[in-house]
């Protein structure tokens, strides 16, 4: 159950200090070697030191680390489907699960989904899973899991939105479209809250992305110009109840606004297949 704030009572979270244990919104977030610490936390010099009851990677990153695994279980049932090897383009679990518009038209809307857990390489699979790893440690912890879920599959729902409005007939698979509406999202928020470097890092790491996406013509452009929409209107909404603008609740009002935009691309997902 979500907490509010100690210095701002308006805003619920689901991050605590790794300290003191007091809730922390994200603006009061000061990230750390070993967690999340409160402004007064932060402020301290605290030597840092590595034993068992170090909180472990999983438990601040937890859905980063399931979707992580989800996605390396599907490419596991890719390759026992294909007809050998690592490389399993040839694989029935592609044409049966990955996103086709005329399959979608026909009642398979289920692709919209499935096809954003499927890859077609060992390659493929290994840039996103990276990206999903260096990227959702460190925006995870700072939004709280339930945000980052749900940025996730709005992204990867946009993702595939945006392939089918540019090549409805094209098989498309891969994380792409919710790893760049991770990019957007982290680019956004870092910059928001004054992490700079964070922020050049990032847009630096997002413009290389983006370069290559129009640079190599196997790439879904649609996909990741539709994902980075996508997670950039979550970060959005995010920021407006950082800011107070979403009233109290603001963080059940940002999860609600985030679905109503999940539905919106997949119904016209379907509309448009």
């Amino acid at each position: 159950m979500a907490q509010a704030c100690y210095r701002h009572p308006n805003r619920e979270t689901g991050v605590s200090c790794s300290n003191c244990g007091r809730p922390i919104c994200p603006e009061c977030m000061t990230p750390t070697p070993v967690g999340m610490r409160c402004p007064e936390c932060a402020r301290e010099r605290t030597r840092v030191t590595r034993g068992v009851g170090q909180a472990s990677l999983g438990s601040t990153a937890p859905a980063t680390f399931a979707l992580i695994a989800i996605n390396v279980v599907a490419f596991l049932i890719e390759i026992a489907g294909g007809s050998g090897g690592l490389r399993v383009g040839n694989s029935s679990v592609i044409f049966d699960f990955g996103l086709f518009g005329p399959a979608v038209a026909d009642g398979e809307w289920y692709r919209l989904l499935t096809s954003g857990f499927l890859h077609g390489s060992i390659v493929h699979i290994g840039f996103n899973m990276f990206a999903l790893f260096f990227l959702g440690r460190l925006l995870e912890p700072a939004i709280g899991t339930p945000r980052f879920l749900a940025l996730y599959f709005v992204s990867l729902f946009a993702g595939s939105f945006g392939a089918l409005l540019l090549d409805p007939n094209a098989l498309t698979i891969g994380a792409s479209g919710a790893v760049f509406g991770i990019f957007g999202a982290t680019f956004l928020i870092a910059r928001s809250r004054g992490v700079d470097a964070l922020a050049s890092s990032i847009g630096i790491i997002l413009v290389l992305n983006l370069a290559i996406t129009f640079g190599r013509p196997e790439i879904s452009i649609g996909g990741h110009l539709g994902g980075l929409a996508g997670g950039a209107l979550c970060a959005l909404l995010i920021l407006a109840g950082e800011r107070g603008m979403l009233g109290e609740r603001s963080q059940a009002t940002e999860l609600l606004a985030m679905a109503a935009i999940g539905f919106f691309v997949v119904a016209s997902s379907i509309a448009i297949a």
